[in-house]
């Protein structure tokens, strides 16, 4: 049967931080009005301004839910979201600091050391520190169990030597959270014997490749790692226990509002073309628009599990299912109503959508992997 406490109750009061997401929308259309972002598509990939992070670095937006003594604001995870929503809203280019903020945080503030919560999480939320994530492998797809790339214990730290593929902004990044293996894979025990270590992605032996989209940018990387030296402070968690971790932080990734607001900047162009009559009014217009409303829902309602540390792994996985399904219907839509017909400005958000949309439902986990999650989530059989 399913079990319906899996899913996380919505918050008490929707109103709760008005003032803050005014605060925001002023802050983003300051910026704008000076010249300093435009409005992207996808842009907590496509969009790598280091001076705009470091721009909410000063106004106490990044490291939001990093304690105070960590040199963060020591903030909710609800006022966190309700900051990113309205910047994926507005398509700001958030994408130097993302995964640092969004993923390597919660993971450091649960998993790290002293020594890594002191070296990393200040520099984070001050938006001078950015990272990746060293998951996939070629050839693996979303079978994490499956990893080859392999850590050797050495004196006074590890050697990897392995390959990572995907990894979003890793020819920019300072760092990356690697899984290794560092025993012998057990047929019947796959999951065990996986571990996470820091990597600097400026070490000797990290060789970074890059990897072009088929609109020509380049945000993906092929990551081969040669023998690379880690010492033993940079073990990320307990060896062994990587694949426990992984899950965990998972959470963080799939239940974000950039799940279902990859392309609202161009449902937000459809609208003001339709309502202005350079688009013909179409009905699927509202149906995305009701779409959205409750996804932000769903995904609020996740934002306060994780600041009760409630689990939430099952009802992630259905935002960002239903999100990323959302995000890419939107793409297709703006491009069936012929809207790269308008200007020049239109067509190339309609084409960078599409471009972008495979991409969608294969980040954070396939959509069929994330089906099962659910399935076993829920306890259906």
């Amino acid at each position: 049967m399913t079990d319906l406490r899996l899913v996380p109750p919505g918050s008490d009061d929707p109103h709760a931080f008005d003032g803050l997401r005014d605060e925001v929308r002023r802050f983003i259309a300051d910026q704008r009005a000076d010249g300093r972002i435009g409005r992207e598509v996808d842009c907590w990939l496509t969009g790598w301004d280091e001076d705009f992070s470091r721009a909410l670095a000063a106004r106490g937006w990044l490291g939001m839910t990093v304690p105070e003594e960590y040199g963060g604001h020591g903030r909710s995870h609800l006022e966190r979201f309700v900051v990113t929503e309205e910047l994926l809203a507005a398509g700001a280019p958030v994408g130097a600091h993302w995964i640092a903020d969004r993923q390597i945080v919660p993971s450091l503030l649960k998993y790290g050391t002293e020594i890594q919560k002191r070296k990393y999480l200040p520099a984070i939320a001050q938006g001078e520190c950015y990272f990746g994530i060293g998951m996939s492998e070629p050839d693996s797809g979303s079978d994490l169990a499956s990893v080859r790339t392999r850590a050797t214990a050495v004196d006074g730290g590890w050697t990897i030597t392995g390959t990572k593929v995907w990894t979003s902004g890793a020819h920019l990044a300072h760092a990356f959270i690697c899984l290794t293996r560092t025993e012998a894979v057990d047929p019947a025990h796959r999951h065990a014997g996986l571990s996470q270590f820091i990597v600097d992605l400026r070490s000797p032996g990290v060789d970074i490749r890059p990897i072009i989209g088929m609109n020509g940018r380049h945000h993906f990387n092929e990551v081969i790692l040669d023998d690379v030296f880690v010492p033993d402070e940079m073990v990320f968690g307990t060896i062994g226990d990587g694949w426990n971790q992984v899950t965990s932080e998972l959470s963080f990734e799939r239940s974000g509002p950039e799940r279902f607001l990859s392309t609202f900047t161009l449902l937000a162009e459809v609208a003001e073309h339709t309502a202005a009559g350079t688009l013909p009014a179409h009905p699927d217009l509202g149906r995305f628009v009701g779409r959205i409303a409750g996804l932000h829902q769903m995904s609020t309602a996740v934002a306060g599990a994780l600041e009760r540390s409630e689990p939430a792994d099952t009802a992630a996985a259905v935002v960002k299912v239903l999100g990323t399904a959302t995000e890419g219907d939107i793409a297709d839509f703006a491009d069936l109503l012929g809207g790269d017909l308008i200007n020049a400005d239109f067509g190339a958000m309609v084409d960078d959508a599409v471009s972008q949309r495979p991409g969608f439902t294969l980040r954070g986990g396939t959509s069929e992997v994330l089906r099962g999650v659910i399935a076993r989530g829920l306890g259906m059989r």
